[in-house]
């Protein structure tokens, strides 16, 4: 029996970080395949995490979703008799619908000798309620399938923000183990057994007292003098406008309404695949980077709209030090840039909505 591990999550959360660390923590026994399914035609993830050790199957022909259920049950087939793995971790496209690849999962798995093990979704923490508002659709799926939720950059988040950003999950999945701890304070070990076996404490607890209080009259009000009926708080999601920037933010100039990447100012719409919504631009390149030039051209991204409206950004590229390459990652107000080893070529890639392909190209040297 194989199990299958969905790590998702929307652009950008960290769900390669969080993977790096199960394989280096918990699983590094293990004979491992991962399965990326990267949203556009330039995968990225793989050269992250291509020292690992393990096996990486890329699939870059779209989100799996209803229309590639049957070439991914071909894949994770090829790839069950080729490599016999213990253990297959699936890393989705971040703007794909979580029920989709769940969905896919249990399709294979009434052919094949395989489980769903756990299904968990990466929530980054500064931007969780920005997202909820502006892709639903897409982000709330996310929550709402998960049997563990992980909220990362909760280090450097305000912990007010975190709390609220709890409450506004709760709304969507009551029942999820959510993770607050910095995972850097967590043992990979710790995370498995989470994401394996959910926390069930509350569970347990409701046990009990129903064990203690099987006699009364359920009736009656009990002694803990809460409102059972367990009503939510009605947050007030129109802090923030329809572009996801900090207005505060000295980079930030452009005005914008509050319709969403994908054009429609109806955010309770649930029928849109993620290729109607977001684009993907990418390329495979030779040309040397400064990494000056670089910056200027990741500032505008974060925090402009010049090249469109910009959910996530990845790439490596040679600089113009010979042996010396720049990795950069890049998020909505946040990016950064890195050394790393020589990759076998120079590759970016960028998604978003509404993006502006030739600019793209003129500032990475296609054009």
């Amino acid at each position: 029996m194989t199990k299958i591990d969905i790590i998702s999550g929307f652009l950008g959360a960290g769900k390669t970080t969080f993977i790096k660390k199960l394989l280096e923590e918990a699983i590094a026994g293990e004979q491992v395949v991962l399965i990326e399914n990267e949203f556009g035609e330039i995968g990225i993830d793989g050269g992250f995490l291509k020292n690992s050790g393990i096996e990486i199957r890329e699939m870059n022909s779209g989100c799996i979703c209803c229309s590639l259920v049957g070439d991914f049950g071909k894949s994770l087939e090829e790839v069950l008799v080729k490599y016999k793995p213990e253990r297959v971790i699936i890393e989705p496209s971040g703007v794909g619908k979580l029920s989709d690849v769940m969905k896919a999962v249990r399709d294979v798995a009434s052919n094949l000798d395989v489980v769903l093990n756990s299904a968990v979704t990466i929530v980054d923490a500064a931007k969780c309620k920005m997202y909820m508002k502006n892709f639903g659709e897409f982000f709330n799926n996310q929550i709402e399938n998960a049997g563990t939720i992980v909220l990362s950059r909760t280090d450097v988040a305000d912990a007010k923000k975190v709390q609220m950003d709890v409450e506004m999950i709760r709304e969507h999945n009551a029942k999820a183990t959510i993770v607050t701890t910095p995972c850097s304070q967590l043992s990979g070990a710790q995370l498995l057994e989470l994401i394996e076996k959910p926390d069930t404490m509350e569970e347990d607890l409701l046990k009990e007292v129903a064990h203690k209080h099987h006699h009364h009259d359920h009736d009656e009000e009990c002694g803990c003098g809460h409102d059972h009926d367990h009503e939510h708080h009605d947050h007030d999601h129109d802090e923030e406008c329809g572009c996801g920037h900090d207005h505060d933010h000295e980079h930030h100039h452009h005005d914008h309404g509050e319709e969403c990447g994908c054009g429609c100012h109806d955010h309770d719409h649930h029928h849109h695949h993620a290729d109607e919504v977001f684009t993907s631009w990418g390329m495979e390149t030779i040309v040397p980077c400064d990494q000056d030039e670089l910056k200027e051209i990741l500032e505008d991204l974060a925090y402009d709209n010049k090249y469109g409206d910009v959910l996530r950004a990845k790439g490596m590229l040679p600089s113009e030090n010979p042996g010396e390459w720049l990795y950069f990652d890049l998020v909505p107000e946040e990016y950064e840039i890195r050394k790393g080893e020589p990759d076998y070529t120079g590759k970016v890639c960028v998604i978003g909505a509404n993006l502006k392909e030739e600019e793209l190209n003129k500032a990475f040297g296609r054009s």
